[in-house]
């Protein structure tokens, strides 16, 4: 909690929430690898202090493939120490890679079977959104899904407190999601065991 605290308060923009996502949303926005069958490869963007990390751990079985992207480095310091070490060293066996490095950028081969994505759309640009969810896409596999999660209503809370450019900004983020949604066959799951509640949404690429 101490370190997740620490960042939010030096960079609150990459950050984007003043408290870690809680069991009961990481069980959602993972629960796609728990139903999967056969080996899989997984990509996480965007992990922080890593409370999606823990439950895609635990899904991870030999055959499989976990690539995670986080441009922090304190947070990338706090990943490794505190969970990937620790799993590499009790399943050598298995692969578990983490790049240091904004996801547009990061050095990822071939495409993946379940994206887990914990990035503050609403605190990017939309043309970052715009670009963050193209990479995205582009590396998820026929078949595979994309499952990020907002703040439930935070759009709607967020309007009459700031600017009129900012308020601009959040229109174009919400209907660049709700294109995504329409073209991808989007769901939206509820969490309101979490603070504060939350949506998970998962889109679906189809096969070709």
């Amino acid at each position: 909690m101490f370190h997740f605290l620490s960042q939010t308060f030096r960079d609150f923009k990459h950050t984007g929430a003043v408290w870690p996502s809680g069991g009961n949303l990481a069980r959602e926005m993972t629960s796609s690898l728990r139903e999967s069958t056969g080996p899989k490869r997984v990509l996480e963007v965007g992990p922080g202090t890593g409370p999606f990390t823990s439950k895609i751990l635990q899904s991870i079985r030999p055959g499989d493939e976990f690539h995670i992207v986080e441009i922090n480095p304190f947070f990338c310091n706090v990943l490794e120490k505190r969970l990937l070490k620790p799993f590499r060293q009790r399943h050598p066996e298995l692969t578990v890679e983490l790049h240091q490095s904004p996801i547009e950028l990061a050095p990822l081969q071939g495409t993946f079977d379940h994206i887990i994505c914990g990035l503050p759309f609403n605190n990017f640009p939309p043309s970052l959104v715009r670009d963050i969810f193209k990479r995205m896409l582009g590396l998820l596999s026929e078949d595979g899904d994309l499952t990020y999660f907002e703040y439930a209503a935070v759009r709607a809370m967020k309007a009459p407190i700031t600017s009129p450019q900012s308020r601009r900004n959040l229109r174009r983020i919400d209907a660049h999601g709700k294109r995504l949604h329409r073209q991808h066959r989007g769901s939206r799951q509820l969490v309101m065991a979490n603070f504060p509640p939350a949506v998970a949404v998962r889109l679906y690429q189809p096969a070709s």
